[in-house]
C-alpha cells in the first residue's frame, strides 16, 4: 500500500469509526437526563449532535451511498449493543461481585429510550443525507453558496426531526408499550426544545469541520 492509499484508509476508517462510536455513546447516555443551565435534555444529545456533521463529512468524502450505509449499519450495531446489554444483565453474577444491580441500572438500557433513539437516528440521518445531497449539488457545486451552507441546511432539517421523533417516542409513546412512566406530550416537548437548542449550538461550532476533508467521487473511493 503506497502512502496515498494509506492516508485514504486512515481517513475512511476515522470518519466511519467516529460516526459509529458517537452513535453508540449517544444511545447509552440517552438514558440520563441532564440540566445545562436550565436546558433539560438527554445526555446523549450532547454527542449525538456531532454525528450529523460527521455524516456530512462521510457524504463529502465518500459519497451518498457510503453515508446511507454508515447510517443503516450504525443503527444495526446499536440494536445489537442493546440486545447484548440486556442479555448480560439477565445473567447471574457470582456472589463476590457486588455491582450487579448497579451495572444493570447503567447498562441495561431502557427499551423505550433505545427504540426511540434508533428510530429517530434512522429517520433524521437519512433526511440529512437527502437534504445535504440536494443542497450540495444545487447550491455548492454550482458556485452559488459555500460548503458550510450544506451542513447548516441539512442539520436545520434533521435536528428538529430527530429531537421531535425521539422526544415523542421515548417519553410519551413507547413507555406505554414497554412499561414505565409516560410524560404528558407538553412535558415531552419541553425536552424536545432543549435538545434542539443544544444541537443547533453544536452545529454552529462543528460546521467548519466540513473543510477538514476533500471531496472525492464515489467511484474513486470505492476502488480504494
Amino acid at each position: 500500500m503506497d502512502s496515498n492509499n494509506g492516508r485514504k484508509a486512515w481517513a475512511v476508517t476515522a470518519l466511519i469509526g467516529s460516526y459509529v462510536v458517537c452513535q453508540a455513546i449517544a444511545d447509552v447516555s440517552a438514558t440520563k437526563m441532564v440540566d445545562l443551565g436550565g436546558i433539560v435534555l438527554p445526555a446523549g444529545s450532547m454527542i449525538f449532535a456531532l454525528t450529523f456533521t460527521i455524516r456530512d463529512l462521510i457524504h463529502k468524502r465518500l459519497g451518498k451511498e457510503w453515508a446511507r450505509a454508515a447510517i443503516v449499519m450504525a443503527a444495526l450495531f446499536n440494536v445489537a449493543q442493546a440486545a447484548y446489554f440486556a442479555w448480560v444483565a439477565s445473567l447471574d453474577a457470582p456472589v463476590f461481585y457486588q455491582f450487579s444491580e448497579a451495572w444493570s441500572a447503567i447498562f441495561a438500557i431502557v427499551p423505550a429510550v433505545t427504540a426511540a433513539s434508533i428510530i429517530a437516528e434512522l429517520l433524521s440521518e437519512l433526511a440529512d443525507t437527502e437534504v445535504y445531497h440536494w443542497w450540495y449539488n444545487r447550491m455548492v457545486d454550482r458556485g452559488k453558496l459555500p460548503q458550510w451552507t450544506a451542513v447548516l441546511a441539512s442539520n436545520l432539517v434533521s435536528l428538529p426531526l430527530d429531537s421531535f421523533v425521539f422526544g415523542t417516542l421515548a417519553f410519551s409513546v413507547l413507555p406505554l408499550v414497554f412499561g414505565g412512566e409516560s410524560l404528558p406530550f407538553g412535558a415531552a416537548m419541553t425536552l424536545v426544545v432543549g435538545q434542539i437548542v443544544w444541537k443547533v449550538a453544536v452545529t454552529l461550532i462543528s460546521m467548519p469541520g466540513i473543510y477538514l476533508t476533500k471531496r472525492r467521487s464515489t467511484a474513486l473511493i470505492v476502488e480504494v
